[in-house]
């Protein structure tokens, strides 16, 4: 009877999902031509962080509980599943034009991040609270940037014209309303598949870097594909790499400051891949300033040599 009612949440979850990102991109994307800033801004901070928000409580919640390995592993997990599952999947399905913005700043960024994050696991074995004082310092200074920069650059005449503006109440609405969606579907969805891990005596480890990581990512994936069927591809990418910056800055910036994170079971494979994920997305992204299907094909395939790696592990 539980396994029935998991399953059945799980569905119910994927629910949740799809029509949590209708209704954050419509919001989004009418707060970006509101208040004049590009949608690759909202896609980068507003949108980005709303659908981190899942991995922020997972990640706190498990370092509250001693599960570091979860805690961490969900970072590093998801940024591993944004890259070479939601970036791959979004690209199959339509490719993606690169904003040059992107390779400039935010990809650079992130690449800088993902190795200070390895150097400190490595190094002390989880994130202690200075280095999560660091990260937390990161973010501030992230999103007063993006901020910034996206009111100098002002929004694009092409967002303005393909989309509609609605008042800012009803546009905060949608955004709140497709948050809370999407939050709720993934936790139901989460609560399914670690339920089902337990019972197949997966360890925690792999638990955070597959199972809580895709979960917990799901909001990511519904908005990313979303945005790529609808043609808002700056919605797309700037989620994946927003999201990304968001949760080693803030997630692992947050969490440690609460109570240190110890994480051994964390190790230089799953770290490393988390590094070529993000590095690999230089020479995609310069090719043609777009990343085509059969670059997305090409992520997808990474990804599931390296789940299929995890479990054999």
């Amino acid at each position: 009877m539980q396994a029935l009612l998991q399953i059945t949440g799980g569905i119910a979850g994927l629910i949740l999902l799809y029509y949590g990102a209708e209704f954050l991109i419509k919001g989004g994307v009418s707060i970006a031509l509101k208040l004049k800033v590009p949608a690759l801004i909202i896609g980068l901070t507003l949108v980005a962080f709303g659908t981190s928000a899942p991995e922020l409580v997972v990640s706190i919640d498990a370092a509250l509980k001693g599960n570091g390995d979860i805690s961490i592993g969900n970072v590093v997990g998801s940024n591993i599943c944004n890259i070479l599952l939601i970036l791959g999947l979004s690209a199959a399905i339509m490719p993606l034009t690169v904003n040059k913005k992107l390779l400039k700043f935010d990809l650079p960024l992130l690449t800088v991040t993902s190795i200070v994050l390895t150097i400190f696991c490595l190094i002390s074995r989880g994130i202690t609270r200075w280095e999560g004082l660091i990260f937390f310092a990161g973010i501030i200074f992230y999103t007063f940037y993006s901020i910034y920069d996206g009111k100098k650059n002002g929004s694009d005449p092409e967002d303005v014209e393909n989309n509609k503006i609605y008042p800012y109440f009803l546009s905060i609405v949608f955004v709140v309303s497709g948050l809370a969606a999407l939050i709720a579907g993934a936790k139901l969805f989460v609560n399914s598949a670690i339920f089902i891990a337990r019972a197949c005596d997966i360890s925690d480890a792999v638990i955070g870097l597959t199972v809580v990581a895709l979960g917990t990512s799901l909001p990511e994936l519904a908005t990313s594909v979303v945005a790529a069927i609808k043609g808002e591809q700056d919605i797309a990418i700037g989620n994946v790499i927003g999201s990304c910056i968001f949760n080693i800055l803030c997630i692992l910036g947050i969490a440690p400051l609460i109570t240190p994170i110890h994480a051994p079971e964390i190790d230089l494979i799953d770290l490393g891949t988390m590094l070529f994920s993000t590095v690999i997305l230089f020479p995609i992204m310069y090719t043609n300033w777009k990343i085509s299907r059969r670059e997305g094909v090409f992520l997808l395939l990474i990804y599931c040599a390296y789940t299929t790696y995890l479990f054999f592990k």
